[in-house]
């Protein structure tokens, strides 16, 4: 398993082009050879790919919106080939306006859409993933998890999983139990940990929260991950870069690069 840098960590130093490319060098000083493209500002694939090669990294993830995919997938696909990356996902699924969990129209408009994108993509050697919060975790009305029910309408070779750690244990399961689910189908997941911090809930960098990352880890080498990409949506008054390298030092402590 290799270690990698969700850029949606340090999101808001990747507003321009100028901070995206100082951004790719600061994570590959750290030591990160590998990152997900996340929450950047725009940028064309010829010139990310430079970047990319630039730094000595590689990208294994992308999240694009969702109705650029739907909008032009082939495309996507096209873009994604400049930069060599095979694996291409969305951050959330698309909700109307003001809904801010999943209902069964919600859910049923996802399938319908992005069934056909997913079976476009893999013709084209590339494969939808999809990230999952909280959310996922809720009951359909049919009393299914509406996580359990995408793994059954999306078979493992039309839809990876990005698992996130920290948004299964706030969804109420545990973490490594139910990623013992989704063998063949999460090349990627998403590491961050649970503090608690004056009697708040706090993202934390790996291993400096209460999540069990040694048996999570096992967990993800048994069931086929091949990266680990380090994401920390909010790092309130500590640098982001600093907690990139907080928890790439953690994981390097496994043994892992």
């Amino acid at each position: 398993m290799k270690i990698g840098a969700q850029l949606y960590t340090v999101h808001r130093s990747t507003k321009t082009l100028e901070g995206l490319s100082e951004a790719l060098k600061k994570i590959a000083d750290i030591g990160y050879t590998t990152v997900q493209v996340s929450g950047t500002c725009a940028y064309e694939a010829d010139w990310l790919k430079a970047e990319l090669d630039k730094n000595g990294l590689s990208c294994v993830l992308t999240h694009i919106k969702p109705q650029e995919i739907l909008d032009d997938p082939v495309q996507v696909c096209r873009n994604h080939d400049i930069f060599d990356c095979k694996h291409i996902g969305i951050g959330a699924m698309p909700r109307k306006e003001g809904n801010s969990g999943i209902d069964d129209e919600c859910y049923d408009t996802f399938v319908k859409n992005f069934l056909p994108v997913a079976k476009i993509f893999r013709q084209e050697g590339h494969k939808l993933f999809y990230h999952n919060h909280q959310i996922e975790f809720a009951r359909s009305a049919n009393g299914m998890l509406y996580f359990d029910r995408m793994l059954e309408d999306f078979s493992p070779e039309l839809l990876g999983i990005t698992y996130d750690t920290y948004w299964a244990q706030i969804g109420g399961v545990e973490p490594s139990e139910y990623l013992k689910k989704l063998v063949g189908r999460v090349e990627c997941i998403h590491l961050k940990d649970l503090a608690i911090v004056e009697k708040e809930q706090r993202m934390a960098p790996v291993g400096q929260g209460n999540l069990n990352f040694e048996k999570i880890l096992k967990v993800a080498e048994s069931v086929g991950v091949e990266y680990l990409l380090v994401e920390q949506d909010n790092c309130y008054d500590k640098d982001p870069f600093d907690c990139l390298k907080e928890s790439y030092q953690y994981l390097t402590s496994f043994g892992l690069q």
